[in-house]
């Protein structure tokens, strides 16, 4: 009976010392609002969640652009935070900074990148001097469709000095201030660059002047995510640049059948021309040489010259030096089906320019000559013919507007 009454007593203590250790569990549970009582009680940490808080939330998808990314704790503070961009099978960092109060981190630009994965590496200290890690990850918005722009001139290219920084978009541009904005163009030496719209689809740059021999120009499309209509986002993140050699304008008097050609304010030489029938006359104006091509097909009924029957006026498949000046069709090339009596005397052409020239083109006749010693974004002006100026966006005619009405086409204003 002793025995038992021990083995008893031992048992009932044992069950006390259960229940009391329950009741203080209970009572620490009950009293505590982050339901960490116990964790504190025992010196952990609280959770990672639940000392650094992080948005978007950990495994989101579809995130948009122009959600925010916050890092943030309730007290103590961050002590280092990392975020890191996977795009197209790169990683790039993200800049940012921790506030003066140690609460919270944000990235130094505004803006998520889309179709890209974000890393989050944060490291907060709580007000007892206890370390909390956390990581986070998170996707953004991948846009059914996309907007990029062609750049002429082309990248790395010598150029003339009436050459215009030109943008031509795939799609319509509705936000047009944001896409300008996301387009720099600079010089050196420095000068103003301003932009110009022709539409919804084109943007070019020029300066007031032609650009000064020498000038290094560059192009950065910073496109990549720029909303340019509902939906639709850029995708270029490209610099070019191109250099701007000797100035060249040659002077196309219709009148007198003469193309003088100066280099640097010097006169090369007077080339003898024929011009655009008075049926079929050359605009005036300044253009720009788009395109050289030693030998090409013109085929009339591409441009409208169309005989009663329907077939081409003309089809020649193998046009000389030929320089493209306007979208529109407009050339100066060489030509060797004209007698070459014409040349200086009369104009005969259908609204091109044309220099006397041989079958396959010759390096010696006018139009050798004069295609050898041009290059893209030369300036050909065409004044005394009995036609309207060549519009501002045929071509790179943006030198045949005012400086104060270039500039009022703007859409950042």
């Amino acid at each position: 009976m002793r025995h038992v009454q021990g083995r008893a007593r031992r048992a009932g203590a044992v069950l006390a010392a259960v229940l009391t250790w329950a009741g203080l569990l209970a009572g620490v549970a009950g009293c505590t609002s982050d339901g960490g009582g116990v964790d504190q009680m025992l010196g952990k940490p609280p959770a990672p969640e639940d000392v650094i808080r992080v948005t978007p939330d950990d495994r989101s998808k579809g995130v948009r652009p122009d959600d925010p990314l916050l890092v943030r704790v309730p007290g103590g503070h961050l002590e280092s935070v990392k975020v890191v961009k996977s795009q197209d099978a790169q990683e790039f960092p993200v800049p940012g900074h921790i506030s003066k109060d140690g609460l919270r981190w944000e990235p130094e630009a505004p803006g998520l990148a889309l179709a890209a994965e974000y890393t989050i590496d944060a490291v907060a200290v709580d007000g007892q001097g206890r370390r909390s890690a956390r990581h986070t990850t998170f996707t953004t918005y991948v846009p059914d469709e996309r907007f990029i722009g062609y750049v002429t001139p082309e990248n790395r290219s010598t150029v003339g000095t009436g050459m215009i920084v030109s943008l031509e978009f795939n799609r319509e541009i509705e936000n047009r201030a944001a896409v300008e904005r996301a387009v720099q163009v600079t010089a050196e030496p420095s000068v103003e660059i301003r932009p110009h719209w022709f539409g919804r689809s084109r943007l070019d740059f020029r300066p007031e002047h032609y650009w000064k021999p020498g000038t290094q120009v560059t192009v950065a499309l910073r496109l990549r995510d720029v909303e340019g209509a509902p939906g639709v986002y850029g995708l270029q993140h490209k610099t070019f640049s191109f250099t701007v050699g000797r100035h060249q304008v040659s002077l196309v008097d219709a009148a007198k059948h003469t193309m003088e050609v100066r280099r640097d304010g010097e006169l090369l030489t007077t080339v003898p021309i024929t011009a655009g029938a008075p049926k079929n006359t050359t605009y005036n104006g300044k253009m720009v040489v788009t395109e050289m091509l030693e030998l090409t097909r013109m085929n009339g009924a591409t441009v409208g010259f169309k005989k009663a029957n329907g077939k081409s006026e003309y089809d020649i498949p193998d046009v000389p030096h030929a320089m493209r000046l306007t979208d529109s069709g407009t050339f100066l090339h060489g030509n060797y089906w004209a007698d070459a009596s014409l040349f200086g005397r009369s104009n005969v052409s259908h609204g091109c320019v044309g220099l006397r020239d041989v079958k396959g083109g010759g390096s010696e006749t006018p139009a050798g000559w004069f295609f050898d010693r041009s290059l893209i974004g030369d300036v050909v002006e065409v004044v005394r013919s009995n036609d309207k100026k060549v519009a501002p966006d045929n071509g790179l005619g943006g030198w045949n507007m005012g400086w104060k009405e270039w500039k009022a086409r703007s859409a950042v204003k």
